[in-house]
């Protein structure tokens, strides 16, 4: 976009449009944004956490909760309204959930897909026709490598972020030839407080469990504040990412992430490869040339 000031061309700052900015990422991309001097609107359920981005360059400060669907056309509306269209779509409005799969509390379940999986897919459908219409545009999903591999305690986690990794890829193969780019980022533990203060805990404790889920619980609670990742080094690589004009699909973000993926892709590999005489007999038989004649 260019606008023409004294016969010259000043390019217009894009426009990015971040859910769940009170804490981590969210609150990390949007300081680096519009110090960056971008037009970013500063979204969080209690727009109060996030005030502070009033001052720090062109920020739009919404309230927004991605579970109401008319809470979220609203605020797609005002950032319209202001801004005149959205460029980049970051959906990182997230929560976690600590439980053994047999643990599960159906309410809070249901509350973590609600924000997670739906609330997600639900800013994606209403961003998208202003996208569309222009034909340009990115979309940006937070996952975790959680999304590729699972651990014990977070397994509903996984879920969310596989169903997560499972929509983007659907998503970006429906709207890339419209020219509009997806981008999944997969993070391991980083210094956000996803762990300590984001995640619900279950109260339908199963002793059997303490040495798994058990103790996959209390080393997250511990080791919240103190992980490897850096909320502002990861901000740089996904800003760095979009500007470059050449998003990849998936972005690792840690090392814990890039081992773990890396472990996985070869695991896969050698049960598919063990498993490929029994995958490839389960088709019906397919006709010779002679008996299909």
């Amino acid at each position: 976009m260019t606008t023409d000031t004294h016969n010259s061309l000043i390019a217009v700052p894009p426009v990015w449009f971040i859910t769940g900015c009170s804490t981590g990422f969210g609150r990390a991309l949007a300081a680096l944004l519009l110090e960056r001097g971008n037009r970013v609107v500063v979204t969080a359920r209690d727009p109060e956490t996030v005030r502070d981005f009033e001052s720090q360059g062109e920020a739009l400060i919404l309230p927004l909760d991605v579970t109401d669907q008319a809470n979220i056309e609203t605020a797609v509306k005002a950032a319209e309204a202001r801004f005149g269209a959205i460029d980049v779509l970051v959906n990182n409005a997230g929560i976690g959930y600590f439980s053994a799969i047999e643990e599960g509390e159906d309410n809070q379940v249901r509350r973590l897909f609600e924000i997670n999986v739906f609330g997600l897919a639900r800013m994606v459908q209403v961003v998208l026709p202003g996208m569309r219409k222009r034909r340009k545009g990115y979309i940006v999903n937070l996952s975790s490598i959680g999304g590729l591999m699972s651990f014990p305690a977070v397994g509903y986690y996984n879920a969310s972020k596989f169903a997560v990794e499972g929509l983007s890829e659907a998503l970006w193969q429906e709207v890339e030839p419209l020219g509009i780019r997806v981008m999944l980022v997969e993070p391991s533990g980083f210094r956000t407080d996803w762990a300590g203060r984001s995640a619900n805990e279950t109260q339908r404790r199963i002793d059997d469990y303490a040495t798994t889920a058990g103790i996959g619980v209390q080393r997250l609670r511990e080791g919240s504040g103190h992980q490897a990742g850096d909320p502002k080094r990861a901000a740089q690589a996904i800003v760095d990412a979009i500007e470059s004009g050449t998003a990849p699909h998936r972005m690792l973000l840690g090392n814990f992430a890039y081992d773990g993926a890396m472990a996985k892709l070869e695991d896969l590999r050698r049960e598919f490869t063990a498993g490929e005489a029994i995958a490839r007999a389960a088709d019906f038989p397919k006709l010779t040339h002679e008996r299909a004649a």
